[in-house]
């Protein structure tokens, strides 16, 4: 579906719940037809529910996608001036040792803090576990649509 603007999302289906879908005189449809009107238009009302859940989720994952571009580039750019600044911090600490000492000590610096930052991700890593209860439903949704199976197959 196109979209007729940006901050818009794209229209859905409309309802059929108007005057020409629903009999004029209540004695002229039985039960059966009103219940299965009444079926048919919350079907519709359902999917259309969900097309519009559908269409709102997609639009504002979109607008997310976009804003999240900009932060990427802040990042891109604040990167490379991390490079100065660890350039700046080598020549400041020249300035009471040799050059040579200052880049050497920002450089095992940037190595701490590498390690450190190493260690505490293999740390979260490490506590990571399964979805164990999704594995559990779904091994009971298993047992149970072959225990129905089962069922159905002995005469």
């Amino acid at each position: 579906m196109t979209t007729p603007s940006e901050n818009t999302p794209p229209p859905i289906p409309s309802i059929p719940l108007t005057a020409e879908n629903v009999s004029t005189i209540a004695g002229e449809t039985s039960i059966g037809g009103l219940v299965r009107d009444a079926t048919a238009h919350v079907s519709t009302l359902l999917r259309a529910e969900v097309e519009l859940a559908k269409a709102e989720v997609t639009h504002e994952v979109k607008r997310g996608l976009k804003g999240s571009v900009f932060f990427i580039l802040a990042l891109v750019v604040l990167s490379f001036s991390l490079f100065f600044f660890f350039m700046f911090v080598a020549e400041l600490i020249a300035v009471w040792l040799p050059v040579w000492a200052g880049y050497l000590i920002v450089f095992g610096l940037m190595i701490g803090i590498t390690v450190l930052l190493g260690l505490l991700g293999y740390r979260k890593m490490k506590t990571l576990r399964a979805p164990t209860r999704t594995i559990e439903s779904a091994k009971e949704t298993v047992a149970v649509l072959r225990r129905r199976d089962d069922q159905d197959d002995t005469p």
